[in-house]
């Protein structure tokens, strides 16, 4: 009998949360070809966000195809902190990673996040997720690279994350009992919120850069308009943090340097105006700054995602 059948195995949950989205069937067939880590067992967790259940059929298909466990879990409706928080409260691993519904593992990405955060014991633990941009997408877009998602460090620490690549350590303290903010379901930057409240509780966020998700940049989002409204919502999400951590004029000094750095994007942009890749660059750090001033000013989240429903 080998040393790791003598042991308890250590579980890891995948959380893949789903909205009518066909690329679901990709991300679980590259789940299946996961290198699992040794000593580990793996199970996924489908989250279906939709109304009806519709991801469930495929599910059922390709449970068959599956060398891990796969459990459905029908959480409507169209607000993507349900779906979320379903995986937490489905999981009952010593880990949960989280993939979205239209990104493709590599075979490590698993492995390289588990031994990251077993290296570091960090709470949770983030890998890169590579754009993929189609043959028809504008140069400026593959050259500058915007769509590829990668954490942002504060000098040496990184105080806040995202679901797209993540593990996360259900043993921690600061992990249990946290949920998703249920009001930020519909705009977006609940996973931001999420870590920036863990990590002014003194949790820690580590990065495994080996971890490596892809995906596809779909024709409807390789624009700059998709873009500006995206780092515009970012924004009033980080306005939205900053709001709730200061009050009185504080808030308006820090309405004040957001406007500031506005100011200082928009003039950059119009500096680099014959370098494509630089202006649109500028172009969204002032979106973001325009909507840190709004999430400031109180004005509530643009919508992102799900549908109006009857």
């Amino acid at each position: 009998m080998n040393a790791i059948s003598t042991q308890a195995l250590t579980s890891i949950d995948i959380g893949i949360c789903t909205f009518r989205r066909p690329e679901l069937r990709e991300t679980l067939i590259s789940l299946f070809a996961l290198a699992v880590p040794p000593g580990t067992t793996i199970r996924l967790l489908v989250a279906d966000n939709d109304g009806q259940p519709s991801a469930k059929p495929l599910v059922d298909e390709l449970r068959e195809l599956s060398p891990h466990p796969i459990t459905y879990v029908h959480c409507p409706r169209s607000n993507i902190s349900i779906a979320r928080n379903a995986c937490l409260a489905e999981s009952t691993g010593d880990f949960l990673a989280f993939i979205d519904d239209d990104e493709v593992a590599s075979p490590s990405w698993l492995s390289e996040l588990y031994r990251k955060v077993c290296e570091t014991g960090a709470d949770a633990v983030l890998g890169p997720v590579r754009a993929v941009y189609g043959d028809d997408c504008a140069q400026w877009l593959r050259r500058g690279d915007f769509h590829s998602t990668r954490p942002v460090w504060v000098g040496a620490f990184i105080r806040t994350g995202y679901t797209c690549n993540v593990i996360l350590d259900m043993r921690s303290p600061h992990i249990a009992g946290r949920r998703f903010d249920l009001a930020l379901g519909q705009s977006g930057g609940e996973d931001t919120a999420f870590f920036s409240a863990m990590t002014e509780a003194g949790g820690r966020i580590d990065f495994a850069p080996d971890a490596i998700l892809e995906e596809p940049v779909p024709e409807n989002r390789a624009s700059f308009g998709w873009l500006l409204k995206r780092r515009f919502r970012s924004g009033q999400t980080h306005g939205r943090i900053l709001a709730g951590r200061h009050q009185g004029t504080a808030r308006f000094l820090q309405a004040a340097l957001a406007s500031a750095k506005l100011g200082y994007c928009c003039a950059a942009s119009l500096a680099t105006a014959f370098s494509p890749v630089g202006r649109n660059r500028f172009a969204l750090r002032a979106a973001l700054h325009a909507g840190a001033v709004s999430g400031l000013l109180g004005v509530r989240e643009i919508r992102q995602y799900g549908l109006v429903e009857a």
